[in-house]
């Protein structure tokens, strides 16, 4: 199990580091014989506190028996110092953690059995005011909890805003493309239709003023046939080339769909023979291409996600795959379904590969 420690120093867990250490600084006031069972609880807890997350990532049950037992130490803690006080504080670093991760109902259920026993521990202790410091210590959970609910929204919020204005940035890169192509094939039919219509009409009346009688072996006919001729074919040239230039540019707006994360670096690879001409399976491509960037960097903890098209045998082969690990069996959930159900409705096909502890990979065929 690896720790990032980089995770350690985001806002709310340097605060909370912080506030284990002003725990830590307390012990100093326990009775001697207590000091060394304090540490080591205090210690198990920030143990806990530290690797929740990576744990959370290997396996969700294990991660989630390691957040319950928790409060075990911290009450324990508080049953060696009921007149110190620091120890519930704890708790409510606790309830600030599985705030963002437990249904509210889970999470009242579990603060208020907790927050019942240490009421029993300090009764028991003979704590001058075991209700009042509960109900305390019950109120600054609660404002935690609330804290920490409203920064986890906001963080998913701004994640949403950025995945959504990066999906119209690359939208409108295809849009700008598609509406290129479409010029650039307008003018292409323009430039065959009149001009080339112009120029072989003017080409047969220079080969019949040149059979004429008064003009037959004149030099200057020749030239302007000459030229005519060779007009006439750079402009079949360019036509033709106009033509061959059609393609929208998917590179960069892969690319765009990337770029609001971070941590993930996205490995593109395009074959020379890949050209993209119709809008929908271009959003299909995209559209791929972003759940896996999704499902690996909020699922499968990928730090690369290696991307492939190549044109082959008349079909667009796709190759996504990622170097993280899920967490469990692989499964189809609204994202993937949905995938799914996109490139059957172009008339491809999709395939998933992977299981829990090997990354993703991820397979889909097109119709060019």
């Amino acid at each position: 199990m690896k720790v990032n420690w980089r995770e350690l120093f985001q806002p709310l867990d340097l605060a909370g580091l912080l506030t284990l250490s002003a725990v830590g600084l307390t012990l100093r006031w326990m009775p001697a014989e207590d000091r060394l069972s304090g540490a080591l609880l205090l210690g198990a807890f920030t143990l806990a506190f530290v690797c929740r997350e990576p744990c959370l990532r290997r396996s969700k049950v294990a991660g989630h028996l390691l957040l319950a037992l928790m409060p075990v130490a911290a009450v324990l803690l508080v049953a060696l110092s009921t007149q110190n006080g620091a120890a519930q504080v704890l708790l409510v670093v606790w309830v600030a953690m599985v705030a963002s991760l437990w249904p509210p109902r889970v999470l009242l259920a579990a603060v208020v059995a907790v927050d019942l026993v240490v009421y029993l521990v300090l009764r028991q202790a003979e704590h001058p005011a075991p209700l009042t410091v509960s109900l305390l210590y019950a109120g600054f959970q609660g404002f935690a909890a609330l804290t920490a609910h409203y920064a986890h929204s906001a963080e998913r919020a701004r994640d949403q805003l950025a995945r959504v204005n990066t999906d119209l940035l690359a939208t409108r890169a295809l849009l700008a493309d598609s509406a290129r192509d479409a010029e650039r094939v307008r003018v292409a039919r323009e430039l065959h239709d009149v001009a080339g219509h112009k120029l072989t009409a003017m080409n047969l009346n220079l080969r019949l003023l040149a059979d004429h009688p008064a003009l037959s072996g004149s030099a200057e006919i020749e030239v302007l046939q000459r030229l005519s001729r060779e007009l006439l074919g750079d402009i079949r040239n360019v036509v033709q080339e106009l033509r061959d230039a059609t393609g929208l540019d998917l590179d960069t707006a892969l690319h765009a769909l990337a770029a609001p994360l971070p941590n993930l670096a996205l490995q593109l690879h395009i074959g020379p023979s890949v050209q993209v001409t119709d809008a929908g399976t271009a959003e299909t491509v995209l559209r791929v291409v972003q759940e896996a960037l999704t499902n690996s960097a909020r699922h499968g903890s990928a730090d690369r996600l290696e991307v492939d098209l190549q044109r082959r045998n008349g079909q667009l082969h796709l190759s996504v795959r990622d170097n993280g690990r899920l967490r469990g069996p692989l499964r189809e959930g609204n994202g993937l379904g949905g995938m799914r159900e996109r490139i059957e409705a172009m008339g491809g096909r999709l395939s998933l590969s992977g299981s829990a502890g090997l990354p993703l990979h991820i397979e889909a065929e097109l119709p060019a």
